[in-house]
């Protein structure tokens, strides 16, 4: 499924509604320089290279698919889901604005890839920053695993 988000202050979030309660938002030192996305239970915050609408693409998959060979970062990480279904919001989003995505409850593993884009329609020319894709891949995972970056971007990214 293909969304534009409004990613104010530079991200978005995908959340289990149900289960995800306000915390510290996961960014510590590593998450904003290394990782580019923030975990914290039930929630994943994707960094994004604007301020700005984002396309964003998501798809649920019954096991990990191929890496993009496009993309210029890539991360994993585990996403609890007890309440079955995902919120795809951006922070100033209304709660009606939100994207749900339905999935059997339990763990999932959410890869995240950055791929060079396009303007989305309705984008601000004020903004600054790199148009990316950000493409999240998720599948059911039986054990946990750590935050994992398979490809590492640059290190000045972000506009």
């Amino acid at each position: 499924m293909r969304y534009v988000v409004h990613a104010d202050l530079r991200q978005f979030s995908l959340r289990d509604t149900s289960a995800w309660r306000p915390g510290d938002g996961g960014w510590t030192d590593e998450a904003v320089t290394s990782h580019r996305i923030a975990v914290e239970p039930s929630a994943l915050s994707v960094a994004t290279a604007r301020s700005d609408l984002v396309e964003v693409e998501m798809s649920a998959h019954p096991g990990p698919p191929p890496v993009l060979p496009g993309a210029e970062h890539v991360v994993e990480a585990d996403l609890a889901v007890p309440g079955g279904t995902l919120t795809l919001i951006g922070p100033a989003d209304y709660p009606d604005r939100s994207r749900p995505l339905p999935l059997p409850p339990g763990r999932y593993r959410v890869r995240v890839s950055y791929v060079e884009g396009e303007p989305p329609e309705g984008w601000h020319e004020h903004e600054f920053g790199a148009h990316l894709r950000y493409v999240l891949d998720l599948w059911p995972a039986a054990e946990p695993a750590p935050v994992t970056v398979l490809r590492a971007g640059a290190p000045i990214w972000d506009g």
